[in-house]
């Protein structure tokens, strides 16, 4: 639910479940699909316009996590980014496609 009260699909990061919540939590811990890494957007529209991507940012969005600098523990405010929040009012699918289309950006 965004900052509107609308309903939208979104990709979000762990570091914005509630984990104290069970129906969270749950939902977290059955997920299929994490770390999307094909992303297809439309910055245009129908008539060639360029998106002002801006528009579809809520501002209201944000998440705090941990981070560690020199050893030393720190809270960071992350602020919307690609997705968790800057996709808030976009029109979205999730398409699932074969596997061997997977790229995996980042190593375990």
């Amino acid at each position: 639910t965004n900052s509107k009260g609308e309903v939208s699909l979104q990709i979000i990061e762990s570091a914005q479940i509630d984990m104290n919540n069970s129906q969270q939590a749950d939902i977290l811990k059955n997920a299929t699909h994490f770390n999307p890494v094909d992303l297809v957007c439309a910055v245009r529209n129908y008539k060639g316009e360029k998106y002002d991507l801006l528009k579809f940012v809520d501002e209201k969005q944000g998440f705090i996590t941990g981070k560690t600098k020199d050893g030393k523990e720190l809270k960071a405010l992350e602020l919307p980014g690609l997705w968790n929040g800057a996709m808030a009012f976009w029109n979205t699918i999730f398409v699932e496609v074969p596997l061997v289309t997977f790229n995996p950006v980042k190593s375990v």
